[in-house]
C-alpha cells in the first residue's frame, strides 16, 4: 500500500500538524492541543481508510467503521484496530468542548498540561503506528518534509 491521492495528502497533512501541536504546547495552549490532535488523529486514520479502499464517513470519529472493517486493514494495524478505535471515539468526546467550551466551562481553564500531552501523544503514536502502512517505509513519521 503506498499513500498517493487523498490518502496519502491526509497521512501528510497530519504529520505537518504533529508540529503544530507543539507549538500550541510550548505555548501552553492545553485546550488547542487537545483539539488539533484530534483533528491529527481524524485525518490520520480517515487516510488509512481510504488507502484501504473504505470511504471514511463524514464523522469525527470513525471507530465504528475501523472495527467493521478490521479484516481490510494491513495485517499489524488490524492488531491495532481496537486501539485506534478507542483513540478516536475518545479524542472524538473532545473535539467541540476544546474548541468551544460552554456557558460553564472555559477550554482555557478546563484542560490541563496532562490533558495536553496525553492528546499529543496519541496522536503522536497514532501517526507513528499508521504512516508507514499507508506511505510506505521509507518515509519516517517525524520529516514533515
Amino acid at each position: 500500500m503506498r499513500g498517493g491521492g487523498l490518502a496519502g495528502d491526509y497521512l501528510r497533512r497530519a504529520r505537518i500538524r504533529l508540529v503544530a501541536l507543539d507549538v500550541l504546547f510550548d505555548a501552553e495552549s492545553w485546550a488547542d492541543v487537545v483539539r488539533e490532535s484530534q483533528e491529527v488523529v481524524e485525518l490520520t486514520l480517515k487516510g488509512l481508510l481510504r488507502a484501504c479502499e473504505i470511504d471514511p464517513p463524514r464523522l469525527h470519529d470513525v471507530s465504528a467503521v475501523l472495527l467493521a472493517e478490521k479484516d481490510r486493514l494491513p495485517g499489524a494495524l488490524a492488531c491495532e484496530a481496537e486501539w485506534l478505535a478507542h483513540v478516536s471515539r475518545q479524542m472524538r468526546r473532545d473535539r467541540e468542548l476544546a474548541f468551544y467550551g460552554a456557558e460553564d466551562l472555559l477550554p482555557g481553564d478546563f484542560y490541563s498540561r496532562g490533558d495536553a500531552e496525553t492528546a499529543r501523544d496519541q496522536a503522536r503514536r497514532v501517526v507513528a503506528v499508521v504512516y508507514p502502512h499507508v506511505m510506505g517505509s521509507g518515509d519516517t513519521p517525524g520529516d514533515p518534509h
